[in-house]
C-alpha cells in the first residue's frame, strides 16, 4: 500500500467517535439545522502564542483568559493578563482562526497593567484594567477601544482593583466587580495568614452606556459595604463569614437588567437592581456533603473518599433565566464543592446540585487529575449559558482536569449532561457565540518548557458525532467509573475479535491491566486487572508496553529510572508476578533514564515462545541513532540484540526514540516519534521491519532496514485539538483492525486526553502481506 494511500485511508478511518443522539458529521463553521440530534464538535484550536507581536521570544508565557466577540460573530478579543495585552482573533473560518495581532495595555498605561476581563458594546471593546500598587491601595480602569481602529477613545477610574465585566442584554448597562482581592500572605487581627477581612472592601460599578458616545457614560458605584466600612444588615443576615470584606468576583445580567455578583470567598451570591443601584437579595451559597470522589493524592484513583459540609464558594455565576442562577463552584480557602448547582434566585435555595457528577465525568473520560485530589479535585470554574436553535445549554469548565462539560437546561431544576468537550489545559474563558452556532474556548496555562501553551479552541454545533471521546470507562461492580489514565501501550487479547488491553504506567502508584471493548463507539474500558508481586501484593511498574500470550497471562515491559531496572515481567491470568528478566549487564549499563518501552512475543508451532522488547533510546555504547530491537528466547534464557536506525530532529532539546512494537505477519511494526506536541509535532510514525527468524549473529548491530507504514500525524491533527506528544500504544486486534493510543501522562504537563485511532485494516495499513 502506497504511503498516501495509507494516509488517506488513516484519515479516513479517523478517530472513534460519540454521539448525542447519534447524527453525522458536519462541515467546519456550518450552521446545523434544527430537527436532529445534534453535537458540539471541535473544529479548531489556536495557540496564542502565534500571535505575539513580532520579535518576540515564541516561548514567552502568554495566556488567554477571557474573550468576547465583536457583534457578527466573527472577531474574538482575549485578555492576555501575563503580556500585558488583549489579543485579536480573526474567526470568520472556524475552523481556519486567524491571528490579528496585539493591543499591548503598557502603551496605553503602565507596563504592569493587567487586563482581568474584556466584553464589547457595538464598535466598542471595553477592557477592565488591574492598576493596583498594592493590595492595600487596590486601583483600576476601564478603557474603552474603538474596534476597528483599535484606538482608546475614553478611560474611567474604577476606584479599585476589578475582575468581571457583564454587559446587560439591552446594551444599556455594564457591571463590573470590584474585587479588592485579598493578599494571601496577610494575617488580619485575631486571624490566620490570608483570611479576611482585608481592607478595603470591594464593590459594584454600573456603568451607564447611554449618551452620544463613551465619553459621556458615567459610573455608579453601589457598595457592599456601609458607611466607615461597617457590615450591611443583608450581608450579616445571609451569614457571610465577612460581610466587612464582600470580595465580588463574577457577575452576570439577565434580562430584567437584575445583576447577580459572586462573593467568592465569603460563599454567598449578591443580587443588584441595575436601574436602582438597590442590592435586592443577598444569599449564602451554602455547604454540600459529597461522597464517591477521590479525596487523597495517592496515586491511585479512588472514589470512596467524601467532603463534608463544604462551602460552595462560587467563582463563575450565570443566570438560567430570569429566575434560576447557575454557579460554578471552584472554591477558594475554604471550599470547593466539585460541581455546580442551580439557585432559585426567588429564595436564595438551591434547586439542584451536581454532587459527585461532575468529578465523576473527569474520572469517565480519563481526565481525572490526581495531582489535585486532596485540594479541589476538578475545580470547576467557568459557567456560562445560551440558547442555540431553541435549546438552553450550560457549559461549565474544569481549570484542572480541561474540559467543559455541556448540559440540556430545557428544564432549569434538572440539567441534562450531553457530552463533555476537551480543551488546553486551564479552561478559563468560555465564550457562547449562537449567532454562529459556535463555542469558543479561552485557556490559560502556559508553559513552552513542556509544550503546554495557551490556546482559544472552537467547537461548532452541527448534526454529527464528535471526534472525543474515542475511549471512556465503564463502571465497576459498585456503579463507580473505572478510573483510568496514562495508557501506553496496547496488545489484542488472544482469542477475542473486539477486545485489547492496556497497561497503566508509573503516573500510578499501583499497576492495572485495563480491558477494551473496541466494539463500541467510543470504545470502553470494562474492567481493570490489578497487578501484583510474587506474593500477592498490588506492585507499581512503570509498564510501557504489555502483551497478552495465548498461554495466558501477560508480559510486561518495565522501564526503570535507571538502566538495571529495565526488566521483562511475566504474569499469571491473575495478574500475580510469576517471573521476572532482567537485561543483560552490558545492555542495563549503557541506558539513561529511557528504557524498555514495547513488548511483543510470537510462539512457534512447537511452542517456542520468543519475546521481543523495543528500546526508546540508543545506549551510550552504540551508534548515534540506533536504537536496540532486543530478542528474549524464553526457553533458552537468552538475549540476543538488532539494531533499528531512527530519523533525526533539528529541533533544540527534542530527541527521537522508539514506543511500541508488535508483529504483524513476517514483521516487526514498531512506532517512532518525536518528543514534541501541538503544532511543533513532526514525527508520529509507524514503521515495519523485517521479522528476524533467528537469534542475532555476534559481532556490530545489525541495523534491520525499516520501511514507512503510516504517517499518523494527520489523525492525530484530524481532532482539532492540541496534537499528543505520545503515540504510544499499537496493536493489530482479533478483527484484523489496527488501533493505536496516545498516553496523557494522567493529566501532568499534558491537556490530558487520550486519542484512540483506528487506523484500518491490517491489509490497509501494513500491506497484502
Amino acid at each position: 500500500m502506497s504511503v498516501r494511500r495509507a494516509i488517506t485511508a488513516l484519515t479516513a478511518a479517523g478517530v472513534a467517535v460519540a454521539t448525542i443522539g447519534g447524527a453525522t458529521s458536519a462541515t467546519a463553521g456550518e450552521r446545523h439545522h434544527p430537527g436532529g440530534p445534534v453535537a458540539f464538535d471541535r473544529v479548531a484550536t489556536y495557540p496564542v502564542f502565534q500571535n505575539r507581536p513580532a520579535g518576540e521570544d515564541p516561548a514567552t508565557p502568554t495566556v488567554a483568559e477571557i474573550s468576547a466577540v465583536s457583534p457578527d460573530g466573527r472577531t474574538l478579543i482575549h485578555t492576555d493578563a501575563l503580556a500585558r495585552r488583549i489579543g485579536f482573533l480573526d474567526i470568520s473560518r472556524a475552523d481556519l482562526p486567524r491571528g490579528l495581532g496585539t493591543l499591548s495595555l503598557a502603551q496605553l498605561g503602565n507596563a504592569e497593567d493587567e487586563p482581568t476581563s474584556v466584553a464589547v458594546v457595538g464598535k466598542y471593546v471595553l477592557v477592565v484594567v488591574n492598576t493596583s500598587s498594592s493590595y492595600t491601595e487596590p486601583s483600576g480602569r476601564l478603557d474603552v477601544i474603538e474596534l476597528a481602529s483599535r484606538q482608546r477613545v475614553a478611560s474611567f477610574d474604577l476606584g479599585g482593583q476589578p475582575d468581571s465585566i457583564a454587559i446587560s442584554k439591552n446594551q444599556r448597562y455594564a457591571a463590573i466587580a470590584i474585587e479588592n482581592e485579598r493578599d494571601e500572605e496577610a494575617t488580619p487581627p485575631g486571624g490566620e495568614e490570608g483570611d479576611l477581612p482585608q481592607a478595603p472592601a470591594g464593590f459594584v460599578q454600573i456603568v451607564d452606556l447611554t449618551g452620544a458616545s463613551p465619553a459621556d457614560w458615567r459610573l455608579r458605584p453601589v457598595p457592599l459595604t456601609g458607611a466607615g466600612g461597617q457590615a450591611l444588615p443583608a450581608l450579616v443576615q445571609a451569614g457571610l463569614a465577612a460581610p466587612t470584606d464582600p470580595e465580588p468576583e463574577y457577575v452576570t445580567i439577565n434580562s430584567r437588567d437584575q445583576l447577580a455578583v459572586t462573593l467568592q470567598e465569603n460563599n454567598g451570591v449578591a443580587l443588584i437592581d441595575l436601574p436602582t443601584g438597590r442590592i435586592t437579595r443577598v444569599f449564602s451559597a451554602g455547604t454540600a456533603t459529597i461522597s464517591g470522589i477521590d479525596t487523597v493524592k495517592d496515586g491511585t484513583i479512588n472514589l470512596t473518599g467524601s467532603i463534608s459540609d463544604v462551602p460552595r464558594e462560587p467563582d463563575a455565576v450565570a443566570w438560567i433565566d430570569d429566575r434560576y442562577l447557575a454557579t460554578a463552584n471552584e472554591g477558594d480557602w475554604r471550599g470547593g464543592t466539585r460541581g455546580w448547582s442551580v439557585f432559585d434566585s426567588s429564595t436564595g435555595r438551591v434547586a439542584w446540585d451536581a454532587g459527585n457528577s461532575f468529578e465523576r465525568l473527569a474520572v469517565t473520560y480519563g481526565l481525572h487529575n490526581e495531582d489535585r485530589a486532596a485540594k479541589k479535585g476538578t475545580e470547576p470554574e467557568g459557567v456560562a449559558i445560551a440558547e442555540y436553535d431553541g435549546v438552553r445549554y450550560a457549559f461549565v469548565g474544569s481549570e484542572r482536569s480541561n474540559f467543559v462539560a455541556v448540559y440540556d437546561l430545557g428544564n432549569p431544576a434538572k440539567p441534562v449532561f450531553k457530552q463533555v468537550l476537551p480543551a488546553t489545559n486551564g479552561p478559563e474563558g468560555l465564550l457562547p457565540i449562537p449567532s454562529r452556532g459556535l463555542l469558543a474556548v479561552s485557556s490559560e496555562e502556559d508553559d513552552a518548557s513542556v509544550g503546554v501553551r495557551a490556546s482559544v479552541s472552537l467547537y461548532q454545533l452541527g448534526k454529527g458525532s464528535p471526534a472525543f471521546p474515542s475511549i471512556v470507562s465503564g463502571t465497576d461492580r459498585a456503579g463507580a467509573p473505572i478510573g483510568w489514565g496514562a495508557l501506553g501501550a496496547l496488545s489484542a487479547a488472544p482469542g477475542e475479535r473486539d477486545q485489547l488491553y492496556s497497561v497503566t504506567d508509573a503516573a500510578y502508584s499501583q499497576t492495572r491491566i485495563l480491558t477494551i471493548d473496541a466494539k463500541r463507539t467510543p470504545a470502553v474500558i470494562t474492567g481493570a486487572l490489578p497487578v501484583k508481586d510474587a506474593t500477592g501484593t498490588p506492585v507499581g511498574y512503570d509498564a510501557e508496553g504489555i502483551f497478552a500470550r495465548p498461554q495466558g497471562g501477560f508480559w510486561l515491559a518495565v522501564e526503570g529510572a535507571k538502566g538495571p531496572e529495565n526488566k521483562l515481567v511475566r504474569l499469571d491470568a491473575a495478574g500475580i508476578t510469576r517471573q521476572t528478566v532482567p537485561l543483560p549487564t552490558d545492555v542495563a549499563a549503557g541506558l539513561a533514564k529511557q528504557g524498555l518501552e514495547g513488548v511483543t512475543a510470537t510462539t512457534d508451532r512447537q511452542g517456542r515462545e520468543i519475546v521481543w522488547v523495543a528500546v526508546q533510546r540508543e545506549l551510550s555504547t552504540d551508534p548515534t541513532g540506533v536504537v536496540r530491537l532486543g530478542r528474549y528466547d524464553v526457553a533458552a534464557d537468552t538475549w540476543s540484540w538488532f539494531g533499528y536506525q531512527m530519523g533525526s530532529t533539528t529541533v533544540p532539546g527534542d530527541w527521537m526514540g522508539l514506543s511500541e512494537i508488535t508483529v504483524v505477519g513476517d514483521r516487526l511494526a514498531v512506532i517512532e516519534r518525536d518528543k514534541l506536541n501541538g503544532p511543533a509535532a513532526t514525527v508520529k510514525r509507524i514503521y515495519t521491519v523485517p521479522l528476524p527468524g533467528g537469534a542475532a549473529a555476534p559481532g556490530p548491530l545489525r541495523v534491520l532496514p525499516k520501511t514507512l507504514a503510516v504517517d499518523v500525524l494527520p489523525a492525530l491533527r484530524a481532532t482539532n485539538g492540541w496534537t499528543q506528544e505520545k503515540l504510544e500504544g499499537l496493536t493489530a486486534a482479533g478483527n484484523g483492525q489496527v488501533y493505536a493510543i496516545t498516553d496523557n501522562d494522567a493529566v501532568q504537563d499534558a491537556t490530558g486526553e487520550t486519542v484512540l485511532l483506528r487506523l484500518g485494516s491490517t491489509r490497509e495499513v501494513f500491506g497484502p502481506n
